[in-house]
């Protein structure tokens, strides 16, 4: 399964794993570029505690590529340049302007990786001279354009206008057939988020693993609700896909009023988790959780996902 994202980093299969915030820790990191892929740490909004316990995991985890991944909205330089002492071979750039942090990583010699919702976002990571763009449709868990393309029209779209970059496939990719519909798509590989949360590694509550195994892509629905409800400074032009809660139920349709005034329902949102009666993190979830049904370990799992997509694409060159 060689393709240009593959031959960019020497890896074995063209599968990178999203850089979940807070989930995708050092150990699954490793594990994703250990299978034959490209693992990507998920550092959110740069935490240098949570990087301080995860990078060395990562780093002593593994001798093969391996990249980190940033909230562009929520970092400063100083952050980047810390995580950049520890060589990785790549850094993402996610949901904000990447301007301030892309000049940082093309001159530490890492591959500039620069995630993108829309084609306005494409046309400026060509700009700032990503090496590699990911496409991300809206069937994604977890954040992403609040008025967002599907990932099947988005994708091909998006390798049309940037090519020659090569480009990544995310969102409601869950199984060795979506890695082949991406790469039928014209896209070098897929990210994926949700199927590798769902494994022995990642930092995700048990409870939370086990929803999202239960779970059906008819549970899940993108919303700011939750982000406001927990005093999250996400910008709400990026919404959370995230199963079914019951703050969901009250305030659905009501975004404008909740954030008009939104500390009677921090409020409740803070004693409800108190009380027991909600997770203390809301359930980040792909709507392509209806495909996950078991908790494999990471490298593993990558393997598998890579011998599903070469059988598709075999299959689909039958006839």
């Amino acid at each position: 399964m060689s393709t240009a994202f593959a031959e960019m980093f020497g890896i074995r299969y063209p599968i990178a794993l999203a850089p979940m915030g807070g989930s995708a820790g050092g150990a699954l990191a490793a594990a994703v570029s250990n299978g034959g892929g490209l693992g990507l740490l998920g550092s959110g909004n740069g935490d240098r505690e949570w990087l301080a316990r995860e990078l060395p995991l990562v780093v002593e985890g593994t001798s093969l590529p391996w990249g980190v991944g940033f909230q562009s909205w929520a970092i400063d330089s100083s952050v980047v340049e810390y995580v950049l002492g520890f060589e990785p071979r790549a850094v993402m750039l996610s949901f904000g302007d990447p301007r301030p942090f892309a000049g940082i990583v093309r001159e530490s010699g890492a591959t500039l990786i620069i995630q993108v919702t829309d084609l306005a976002e494409a046309r400026q990571a060509v700009d700032e001279g990503a090496d590699l763009i990911v496409a991300q449709g809206t069937e994604a868990g977890g954040h992403g354009a609040r008025r967002g393309w599907s990932t099947l029209a988005f994708v091909p779209a998006v390798v049309d206008l940037v090519g020659p970059t090569p480009v990544l496939a995310a969102g409601g990719i869950a199984d060795g057939r979506g890695v082949a519909a991406a790469l039928a798509l014209g896209a070098a590989g897929a990210l994926i988020g949700t199927r590798l949360l769902a494994t022995a590694e990642a930092l995700a509550d048990p409870e939370a693993k086990k929803a999202i195994v239960d779970g059906d892509g008819e549970q899940t629905e993108r919303s700011s609700v939750l982000d406001i409800a927990r005093g999250s400074r996400w910008p709400l032009e990026y919404t959370g896909r995230t199963l079914g809660h019951p703050f969901l139920d009250r305030w659905r349709d009501a975004e404008a009023e909740l954030a008009a005034d939104p500390d009677d329902v921090r409020r409740a949102y803070r004693e409800s988790i108190a009380r027991g009666e909600i997770p203390a993190e809301p359930v980040w979830a792909s709507q392509a959780i209806g495909l996950i049904r078991d908790l494999p370990p990471a490298a593993e799992l990558v393997g598998v996902l890579a011998a599903q997509a070469e059988e598709a694409l075999g299959r689909a060159l039958a006839g």
